[in-house]
C-alpha cells in the first residue's frame, strides 16, 4: 500500500499527526477508499481496539472530519450525523436523544461517556445535555452504538451507548482560535498545545451565548444561555506505557426555568502494554456538579470512580478481558417546600460496583464468538446479572454477518424511589427495567466505492416504569411491558474522488402495554417516538480550497400527535483562503421558516451562522 495511504489511515485511527493541521488532513480524506475508511479503529464494542469492519454490533462512527464538514455548533448537533439516533430539540438548550425508542429530554436507556467518564444522572436518570460541552475540534471520533452494551458498560446501556473520544494532546499542538455568530448563537474559543517533559499538553477556553427562541405562536420561551468552559489534557509516555491527565470546569445560566449549572472533573488514566497482546488500563476520575433550579430545588453531586481492565495474552483460541469498577455518589438536594416537589431523604450516598469477564473465542479463521457477563450492584435493586453473546462471521474480508443476544437493565434512580410531588410519590419497591435483546446484522462493501450496514433488532421489555394508583395518591411502579422491533441501515457511496454521499434510515415499531390487572396513569411516556426517520448527506470538494456540504433529514409524526412529521435541510459552504484559515457559512432549516421537533417545544427557525477558524 502507498505510504501516503498508510499515514492517513493512522490519522483516522489516532487523530491528526503531531504538528499537522486538520485542514491539511481534511484535504486527503476524500482520497481514501471506502475499504480504507472501514479500517477506522473502534473500542466501544469489545473493549479492545478493533477495525470497524470486524465489530459485531450496530455501530456508527462520527469522525472529526464529519463534524468539521457538518458545521455543527455543539456536541448535540454533531450527534445528528448518526443515522441510528433520533434527536429532537425542544428549545435552545435541551435535547431529546435516544436510539431505538423511549426518547425524552432525559432519555434513561442511553448511556453517554466522554473519554470514559459517565455523564448519566443518578438523580433523574439520563443525561443533562445542556451541561455537556466540548471543544469540537478536540474530538477524535464519536462511537454511536444502537443496542445494548451492558456487559462492558453496565446498567443503563440498554438502547445504546454514545462514546465521545477526544484527541491526544500530541495531536493538538500549536494555536487554534475559532469565532462564530449567527441566528440565536454566538461563540468563541481558543486552544494552545505544547510540549512538556516526556509528553504534550493542551489547554482551552470557550464561551457560548444563545438567544431566546419562541413557541409556534410567537411567545418567547426565554431559553437563553450563557455558558463558559475551560479545560486541559496532558499525555506522557510511549506506546508501551502512557499516562493521561485531563479535566474541565464549566459554569452557566440557562432558561426557560431559571437555573445555574456548574461542574468540574478530573480524570487520570494509565495504560500499559504487557506484551503478547496483553494490556492493562486503570482509570479514576472525580466529578462535582451542581444545579440550582430557582425556587424549585438545588443539587450538588460528587462522583468518585475507579475502574480497571486487564486483557490477557491469547490462550490458544481464547482472548480474555476482565475488570472491575467502583463508583460512589454523594448526592445532596436542597428542597424548596413552596415548589411542591421534593426528594426525601434530601441527601443520599449511592454505590454502583461491578465485575465483568469477556471471552473472545476464535471458532475458526472466519468465525468468532464473544461471551461476556457482568455482575453489577447498586444501592436500590442489589446485584444485576448482565450476560451477552455475540457471533461474528466474516464471509470475506469485505463482508461480516453478526448476531447477538444480550440482557440489559435500566437501574432505579432517585426520581424512581425518592421523588415526591403532591399525590405522586416514588416507588419504594421500584425495581430495574429489564430488556432482553436479539440482533442480526450485516456490514460490508459490495464494491470498492460502496459500503453498507443493516441491522434488525427485537427488544423484549419487562418492568417498564409506570404510575399506579396508591392509597392517597399515585406511586411509581413497574407495570408496563412490551416489545420494540425494527431495522436500521446506512451506507456510503463515492462515485468520484471529489464527492461522497451517505444515507441512513430507521424503522421502529413499539408494542407496549400495561400488565394485566394494572393501570398506568402516565401513558404519554410510551408514545414519544416516531415510527421512522431518514437522513441524507452529501459532501463535495470545490477545487483545493472550497467545500459544499448538505444534510437532509426527515422525521415522522410522534404517535401522540404532538409533533407532525417534518423535513429539514442544512447547507454549509466553506473556503480556505490560506493555510490554516477557514471561513464557513452554515444555513440551517433551509426548507421551511420554522418547524417543531418536540412538544412542548420551540419553533426552530431558518437561520445562518458565519464562522472563522484559524490554526497555527
Amino acid at each position: 500500500m502507498h505510504k501516503k495511504s498508510l499515514a492517513v489511515i493512522g490519522l483516522l485511527a489516532c487523530g491528526c499527526a503531531h504538528g499537522a493541521s486538520p485542514f491539511q488532513t481534511a484535504a486527503n480524506l476524500l482520497d481514501l477508499s471506502l475499504e480504507q475508511l472501514s479500517n477506522i479503529v473502534v473500542s466501544t464494542v469489545s473493549g479492545r481496539p478493533e477495525p470497524l469492519a470486524h465489530a459485531p454490533a450496530s455501530i456508527y462512527v462520527i469522525s472529526a472530519e464529519d463534524i468539521r464538514r457538518s458545521g455543527a455548533l455543539s456536541l448535540q448537533e454533531a450527534l445528528r450525523l448518526a443515522p441510528n439516533l433520533h434527536i429532537a430539540r425542544p428549545d435552545a438548550n435541551q435535547y431529546a436523544i435516544s436510539a431505538r425508542g423511549f426518547n425524552s429530554v432525559l432519555a434513561n436507556k442511553l448511556l453517554v461517556l466522554i473519554d470514559g467518564r459517565t455523564v448519566y444522572s443518578p438523580l433523574f436518570s439520563g443525561t443533562f445535555w445542556e451541561a455537556q460541552d466540548l471543544l469540537l475540534e478536540d474530538i477524535e471520533r464519536i462511537e454511536v452504538i444502537s443496542g445494548p452494551g451492558a456487559t462492558l458498560w453496565g446498567a443503563n446501556a440498554v438502547n445504546g451507548v454514545i462514546n465521545v473520544i477526544t484527541r491526544s494532546a500530541a495531536d493538538t499542538q500549536g494555536v487554534l482560535a475559532t469565532a462564530g455568530a449567527g441566528h440565536l448563537q454566538r461563540e468563541a474559543a481558543v486552544r494552545y498545545g505544547g510540549g512538556a517533559v516526556g509528553g504534550h499538553y493542551r489547554a482551552y477556553a470557550k464561551a457560548v451565548r444563545r438567544d431566546t427562541t419562541t413557541l409556534p405562536g410567537g411567545i418567547p420561551i426565554r431559553d437563553y444561555a450563557d455558558h463558559a468552559q475551560v479545560g486541559f489534557r496532558a499525555d506522557w509516555g510511549r506506546p508501551a506505557e502512557g499516562f493521561t491527565l485531563q479535566g474541565d470546569a464549566y459554569g452557566g445560566q440557562l432558561g426557560p426555568i431559571e437555573r445555574d449549572i456548574a461542574g468540574v472533573n478530573l480524570l487520570g488514566r494509565w495504560t500499559r502494554d504487557l506484551g503478547r497482546g496483553a494490556g492493562l488500563r486503570v482509570q479514576a476520575y472525580y466529578e462535582a456538579t451542581s444545579r440550582h433550579h430557582t425556587a424549585i430545588f438545588k443539587e450538588h453531586l460528587d462522583t468518585y470512580d475507579l475502574e480497571l481492565q486487564h486483557g490477557l495474552a491469547p490462550l490458544g483460541r481464547h482472548r480474555l478481558l476482565w475488570g472491575f469498577g467502583l463508583r460512589h455518589y454523594r448526592d445532596k438536594v436542597q428542597n424548596y417546600p413552596a415548589s411542591g416537589i421534593a426528594f426525601i431523604p434530601p441527601d443520599r450516598n449511592l454505590d454502583r460496583n461491578h465485575v465483568f469477564v469477556q471471552n473472545e473465542i476464535a471458532l475458526s479463521e472466519s468465525l468468532d464468538l464473544t461471551l461476556g457477563a457482568k455482575a453489577e450492584s447498586n444501592t436500590y435493586s442489589g446485584t444485576e446479572f448482565l450476560p451477552s453473546a455475540r457471533l461474528g462471521w466474516r464471509l470475506s474480508p469485505q463482508h461480516l454477518v453478526w448476531t447477538a443476544l444480550s440482557r440489559a437493565v435500566r437501574a432505579p434512580s432517585r426520581i424512581d424511589r425518592e421523588f415526591f410531588q403532591g399525590p405522586l410519590i416514588g416507588g419504594p419497591d421500584f425495581e430495574s427495567e429489564v430488556s432482553d435483546v436479539f440482533e442480526l446484522g450485516y456490514r460490508g462493501q459490495p464494491s470498492a466505492r460502496v459500503s453498507l450496514s443493516v441491522t434488525g433488532f427485537y427488544h423484549d421489555h419487562d418492568g417498564l416504569r409506570s404510575v399506579a394508583l396508591a392509597p392517597g395518591g399515585f406511586v411509581v411502579a413497574n407495570d408496563r411491558e412490551g416489545r420494540t422491533s425494527g431495522v436500521e441501515a446506512w451506507g456510503s457511496w463515492r462515485p468520484v474522488d471529489w464527492a461522497r454521499f451517505s444515507a441512513g434510515f430507521v424503522r421502529l415499531h413499539q408494542a407496549l402495554r400495561v400488565v394485566p390487572g394494572a393501570v398506568d396513569f402516565a401513558p404519554s411516556e410510551a408514545a414519544r417516538d416516531p415510527e421512522g426517520w431518514w437522513k441524507l448527506r452529501a459532501a463535495f470538494d470545490l477545487g483545493r480550497t472550497g467545500e459544499l456540504d448538505f444534510m437532509l433529514r426527515h422525521v415522522g409524526d410522534l404517535p401522540d400527535g404532538s409533533v407532525r412529521d417534518y423535513t429539514a435541510m442544512d447547507v454549509r459552504l466553506a473556503w480556505r483562503p490560506a493555510l490554516g484559515v477557514e471561513l464557513s457559512l452554515l444555513v440551517q432549516n433551509l426548507l421551511d421558516r420554522r418547524h417543531v421537533e418536540w412538544a412542548p417545544g420551540a419553533a426552530l427557525e431558518r437561520g445562518a451562522h458565519l464562522r472563522v477558524r484559524v490554526e497555527l
